[in-house]
Order: structure tokens, then C-alpha cells, then sequence
């Protein structure tokens, strides 16, 4: 037997209290089959685990661990278990530490209890954002972006790991250099690594792939998100968005002509991206500081509204641009009631593009005026911001504004907030009544200042003004009335025609003398108004009582030809012959009374 060094001893000593410290719940990973996606700017990895409870008691809980190395670049973490067929649901997380280890851990709550000597199969899936490192840094227009990924062969674990395979999916099938711990394979662009057998915990090789990526490296370093609430049936919702190209910084000039030429220039530059909006999104618009942005098409779904985003210029690496989206929302789909009690359910974040990575999120929710009692529903954590008042059209004292912020978001944060708040129906009058006494006040002053005479002394020439324009308004009103009268005379005449029935001629003749001559005397009462005032408008009434007389009188020699048509005293011919000639002359009479009417 060989003696051992009291530093090797030393060692495995603290090793195996720190196994034993970490271990003590007796649980070991039996097999762990990871995958890690590269085939984007983010880095999402899978691991299926199928644990195994060694120790001597049940256990509730396990420990999911994150390298401090890449604990900074985590954007999402989750675990579930696995059935035999699908997946039985997520399990709750909740961040925890482990005395003497660096990373990131969380304690995973089991749905029930893992037996001693039992298994179980979880997945867990992480997503680290700006964790591919552009190599070399800066590219020319014409080359090909590199990328350099650093992270560790084995799954780090405060547990033991009987056996474990990693599965690398790259971008494409160029690699430069990656390690070769364990003599993987590599078909097209996979990487196969393992089986690793006996991992002790909290192991750690370092795995570094140098490989070509021209996704879109497309990151939102900063968007305002601002959702408008109002009762009377909508929701605005308005984003402002600062995105940036994340890769490779472009070297040397920009050249249009190459690019529109060669299908590979700028392979690694972005020309447009589809935004998915809500299938009832409605009043979409798309513009920066200059404008409307045309170049965009929007594509209505079944289930969604696909807008493609296009800027006004192509995006290379270090390149950024800075624009507004909205759109209207019906809030029957989003806001929900139950008497004066209220809860808007709506994403907190939506979707702006595939395999989106946001810096920063601000997000705004302006609340109705009077909404009281409120409290939000969040499906991860956010940092809420003290509330602000909020002022538009016909506010008095400011609606709720709530704001809320958090870093490093991707896809999987897109999940419903939901908002509770108190609400007094009877407030949703409040903005209709200040219509109302605006106008009441405004009609009620000029009607006073119209009625109030501000003038020294009166002045007689404009009063006689006013009573002259007021008898002339007069006199056209009756002027028309008589007319109408001719109108209707014509109908009888015609209903005549066709039934014969000479009673009903007779009545309406009657009726017409009638109304005639009443329409006619109060026409002659207000010109001698006129003259009385000296107005030289009397005299152009007069004319206008004259001609009225000429075709008063063509209209009596229409009903008379009518009678002898009837009767077979005249032909048909010749009536219609003497019908127009009559119609001629009425109309150019008529026309000289319009124009007379038009000159008082």
C-alpha cells in the first residue's frame, strides 16, 4: 500500500465533506441526455434528468444549479417532470444558495414526494442571452460572421452523475476549433459528446466552439411598452423600441449596389423581421422619428396579425434603429367585470421577433380615471415603480399609471399580467357631463352676449336691417310654401289622368284656391311691411306676386287640358304637344322667381 501525501489527503478530505454536505438528501442523477441550441444569438439548454432518490427518506425538493460563469447571461430557467407520454406540468422554482459554491441554485419543489429508491423524470430549460461572442469582432461587408460559445461539458449539479451525453446543434456546418474532451463526433452540424460515466458534482470542463452564425443577431436594448385602458370599449397599446445589431460590427463601407447584386452580402445583416400582434389588433401603425415607415406589410391570421418590420435600412453589426408600433385593442377581450371589481388580463411583453432578446422593458398600464384598490398579478417577478398620474382629454384629477420594469427577457417571459382595481360605474358619466356643461357654457354665453346691447346709442339703420331681413326670410319661407303647392297640384292632375274620378280633381282644385289665396294675402301683408320700412325690396315682391299670378294660371290651363283629355275633347297628341308648351312656360317663370328670390 501506498502512502498518501498529507496534502492529497487533506483534499479528499474536504472533497468528500463537501460531496457529502451537498449529497446529503441522497439523490443522483442515474442519466442525463443534454442538448444545447446554438443555432441562434442564444444559447438554450435542455437537459433531460432522470433522478434517482439513493438516500434513506423522502425528499420534496433538488437543487438546479447555473455556472457563475454563465449565471449572468441566464435570461430563463424551468423544470417540469415528464410523464411517460407528455409533460405533467412546471414545477415552481424558488433561488436559493449552497454554502462554499459559486453560481446560480434553485430549489425545484416536487408535485410529490420522491420515495427512497424511487426515479423521476424532469427537464429542465435554460436560455443565456449574450453568451455567443462575435470572433473575430469586426467583418467586412463580404464575410462571413464567427462566433466563439464557451461553456462546460458536464451538467453542473451538486449531484453525482452515473452517466451523462451532450448534443451540440450549431448555426451551420462550419467549425473552426472545438474541444475534444471525450473524442466526440460530429455529423454535419451536430456535435456528440459522452457518454461521460461517474461525474462527481460541481464538475467543470470547459467546452469552446468556434463556428459560423449569420442568424440575426437582433437585441431590443431598451422598449417602452404603454397599454391605454378605457372603459368606453378599447385598449391602445403603443411600444417604442431601440433595437440593435449585436454581431459582428460592420468594417469598411457600406455598399448598396453589392448587397442588392449578391444574395450573400450582409449574409449576417438583418433587412426585415415579422412582429406578431394580437388577432383583434386593429389601427396598426409603423413609424419613426421621420414618419410612417411604408415599407412594412401587415398579413391578417386566423390567430394573429403578422406585421413585417422592415427599417429604412438594413442592419449590420453595431448598427441600431429606433421606431413606434400600435395598434387598438377591443377590451371585451382583456378586461373582465364583476360589479364595480375589474381585471385586465394582457401580456406584459409580446411578441417582436423570433428568438427575441430584450435588455429592458418599461412597461406602462394608464388605468381609467377613479380606478382605486389596485394590485397586479405577475407570472415572474418585476420591479414595480411608484405610480404616476397620467393627464388627457377631459381628466380633473389624472388617471393611474402603473410602471414596471425587468432586464433580460426572451420568448418564454411573453405571459399574461393581470391587473385588479375597483372601479365606480357611475364615474364613466363624468366625462360625457363636462361635454355638456362645456357646451351648455358656451351656448348660454353667446346667447347673453347676442342679447346684451354694448353700443353708447342705439342705432336705428341697423334695427331697421334686422326687421327687414326678418320679413324677407319670411317672405321666401311663404314664397316656397306656394309653390309646393303647384307641386302637389301636378300629383292630383296626374292621379286624375289615370282614375277619371272627376271628385277628387274638383277637391284638390279647391284646396289649392284655397291655400292660394291665403299664402298670397300673407305675402301681400308682409310687402306692405316692406314698404313701410322703405325697403326697394317691396318692390321686387310685387314682381314676384305678378309672376306667381302667370303661373298660377298656367297651372289652371294644365288641369283644364287634363279635363279634355279625359273627356275625348282632345287628342292625345295634341295634349302632349300643349302639355310641354305649358311646361316650358311655367318653368322659365319659375326661374324668374328663383331669381328674384335670390336677390332679396
Amino acid at each position: 500500500m501506498t502512502r498518501k501525501s498529507p496534502l492529497l489527503a487533506a483534499c479528499l478530505l474536504l472533497l468528500a465533506a463537501v460531496s457529502s454536505k451537498v449529497s446529503a438528501d441522497g439523490l443522483v442523477n442515474e442519466e442525463v441526455k443534454r442538448t444545447v441550441d446554438l443555432g441562434t444569438h442564444l444559447a438554450k439548454i435542455t437537459a433531460e434528468i432522470v433522478l434517482s432518490n439513493q438516500g434513506h427518506s423522502a425528499v420534496q425538493s433538488f437543487i438546479l444549479a447555473v455556472e457563475a460563469e454563465l449565471a449572468p447571461h441566464l435570461a430563463y430557467v424551468g423544470a417540469s417532470v415528464k410523464g411517460d407520454e407528455e409533460e405533467d406540468g412546471t414545477l415552481e422554482l424558488q433561488q436559493t444558495t449552497i454554502q462554499g459554491q459559486s453560481g446560480l441554485f434553485y430549489k425545484v419543489h416536487l408535485p410529490s414526494s420522491l420515495a427512497a429508491g424511487a426515479q423521476l423524470k424532469t427537464k429542465v430549460e435554460m436560455t443565456l442571452s449574450h453568451v455567443l461572442r462575435p470572433f473575430p469582432t469586426h467583418i467586412t461587408q463580404a464575410e462571413r460572421q464567427l462566433v466563439v460559445f464557451q461553456g462546460n461539458h458536464y451538467l453542473y449539479s451538486p449531484y453525482p452523475t452515473r452517466s451523462q451525453t451532450t448534443r451540440v446543434r450549431l448555426a451551420s456546418k462550419t467549425v473552426e476549433t472545438y474541444t475534444k474532451l471525450g473524442n466526440p463526433s460530429k455529423n454535419d452540424e451536430i456535435l456528440e459528446y459522452g457518454p461521460f460515466r461517474d461525474v462527481a458534482p460541481f464538475s467543470e470542463d470547459a467546452m469552446k466552439i468556434h463556428y459560423e452564425n449569420n442568424s440575426p443577431f437582433l437585441t431590443i436594448s431598451n422598449i417602452i411598452r404603454t397599454i391605454e385602458v378605457s372603459h368606453w370599449g378599447n385598449i391602445a397599446v403603443e411600444e417604442t423600441i431601440d433595437l440593435r445589431h449585436t454581431g459582428a460590427v460592420l468594417k469598411g463601407p457600406f455598399s448598396r449596389y453589392d448587397y442588392q447584386r449578391q444574395s450573400d452580402s450582409g449574409i449576417s445583416s438583418v433587412k426585415s423581421f415579422k412582429t406578431i400582434l394580437p388577432a383583434s389588433a386593429q389601427d396598426v401603425y409603423y413609424r419613426d422619428e421621420i414618419g410612417n415607415i411604408s415599407t412594412s406589410h401587415l398579413q391578417v391570421l386566423d390567430d394573429s396579425v403578422e406585421v413585417e418590420v422592415r427599417p429604412r435600412f438594413p442592419l449590420f453589426g453595431g448598427w441600431k434603429t429606433h421606431y413606434m408600433i400600435g395598434y387598438n385593442l377591443p377590451s371585451y377581450e382583456y378586461l373582465y367585470t364583476l360589479g364595480d371589481q375589474y381585471a385586465l388580463k394582457i401580456r406584459l411583453v409580446d411578441h417582436v421577433y423570433d428568438d427575441q432578446v430584450i435588455d429592458s422593458l418599461t412597461v406602462k398600464i394608464i388605468l381609467p380615471e377613479g380606478a382605486r384598490n389596485i394590485h397586479v398579478d405577475t407570472p415572474y417577478k418585476i420591479d414595480r415603480r411608484p405610480n404616476q398620474l397620467h393627464y388627457t382629454y377631459l381628466d380633473t384629477f389624472g388617471r393611474p399609471v402603473l410602471i414596471a420594469t425587468k432586464n433580460n427577457l426572451v420568448e418564454h417571459h411573453i405571459q399574461d399580467v393581470v391587473v385588479h382595481y375597483n372601479f365606480n360605474r357611475i364615474l364613466m358619466l363624468q366625462e360625457p357631463l363636462l361635454v355638456v356643461a362645456a357646451f351648455y357654457i358656451l351656448f348660454f354665453t353667446v346667447i347673453i352676449y347676442v342679447r346684451l346691447d354694448f353700443a353708447i346709442t342705439k342705432d336705428p339703420a341697423a334695427e331697421v336691417r334686422m326687421k327687414v331681413a326678418s320679413i324677407t326670410e319670411q317672405v321666401l319661407t311663404l314664397v316656397n310654401k306656394r309653390l309646393g303647392l303647384y307641386r302637389h297640384m301636378d300629383e292630383v292632375v296626374n292621379r286624375y289622368k289615370q282614375s277619371r274620378d272627376t271628385g277628387a280633381l274638383n277637391s284638390g282644385r279647391k284646396t289649392l284656391e284655397a291655400d292660394h289665396r291665403t299664402l298670397t294675402n300673407e305675402i301681400s301683408s308682409l310687402q306692405s311691411r316692406l314698404k313701410a320700412e322703405g325697403s326697394d325690396l317691396a318692390d321686387k315682391v310685387g314682381e314676384v306676386q305678378k309672376l306667381d299670378g302667370q303661373v298660377k294660371e298656367l297651372v289652371c290651363r294644365s288641369c283644364q287640358e287634363a279635363e279634355r283629355l279625359v273627356a275625348g275633347k282632345v287628342k292625345k297628341e295634341a295634349y302632349i304637344e300643349s302639355e310641354k308648351t305649358l311646361t316650358v312656360k311655367r318653368q322659365e317663370l319659375v326661374g324668374r322667381i328663383d331669381s328674384l328670390l335670390d336677390a332679396l
